[in-house]
């Protein structure tokens, strides 16, 4: 079941307040380490999965990107998207990637930034991207860890008097449907592991470039109240892939 809690207008409005929809890239803990991973987008085509408010479909769009595609299962989402790009060569369309179809081949790069685990399967989606990608294409994705992800309920345990006493970390090698209780509302997500995901993409031929585990900049840990305990255990995992080129086949 393709689950779209975006297009609820409470939960909408909720997200719209969060820091990375309102300040973009820059609002984002991981944005400085992701950063870093990014492939040179001059004269490239990419498709950006989950694109939400288009913030890195825009992004590729600015650093030269020729051609952009991005998808996002929420139309409130594409509405903002739309409303912030002022790039004819960036297109969005409403749809779940699980429903992507596109020509062998078609991309360069293929980006995802904490869309993919709430997709039900990992396989199909590494498979289909693997087809788009050109020879030498770049899979780059971020993906809530699975150290996050596996109880569920992404809570801390707190004492008493309501202080932080540790991260629940139960269940890790049982995959599946989780319910998260994120911004308020209960929200389906898909935990699997770190093997899952590594595994899964090796399977289908991809050779991997990086695996991030990124942390919260310095100047994040004093002005965004909670961005300290983030340092307790791993929120995100970033994962970079690549397609063979012709001669390594």
């Amino acid at each position: 079941m393709k689950e779209n809690r975006y297009d609820d207008p409470v939960f909408f409005e909720k997200y719209s307040q969060m820091d990375r929809s309102k300040l973009g890239l820059k609002g984002a803990g991981e944005w400085e380490t992701l950063q870093k991973l990014l492939p040179d987008f001059t004269g490239k085509k990419m498709l950006d999965l989950g694109c939400g408010y288009g913030w890195h479909s825009i992004y590729a769009a600015e650093h030269g990107a020729s051609s952009v595609v991005g998808l996002d299962i929420s139309h409130k989402m594409l509405e903002v998207a739309k409303n912030k790009t002022a790039f004819p060569q960036v297109e969005y369309r409403c749809m779940a990637m699980e429903d992507m179809e596109f020509d062998p081949e078609s991309f360069d790069i293929v980006f995802s930034s904490l869309a993919i685990h709430y997709i039900q399967s990992f396989a199909p989606i590494a498979e289909k991207v693997y087809t788009y990608l050109k020879p030498d294409g770049v899979f780059l994705f971020s993906v809530e860890h699975p150290v996050f992800t596996a109880n569920g309920t992404q809570d801390w345990y707190y004492n008493e008097q309501g202080e932080i006493l540790h991260f629940p970390v139960d269940h890790y090698y049982e995959e599946g449907k989780r319910v998260a209780h994120f911004l308020g509302e209960d929200v389906v997500k898909y935990h699997r592991t770190l093997t899952t995901y590594l595994q899964t993409l090796l399977r289908q031929g991809f050779i991997i470039r990086d695996v991030v585990e990124p942390q919260p900049p310095a100047h994040m840990l004093e002005t965004v109240p909670g961005m300290k305990d983030e340092m307790r255990r791993p929120m995100m995992l970033i994962l970079s892939a690549q397609k063979p080129g012709e001669t390594e086949e």
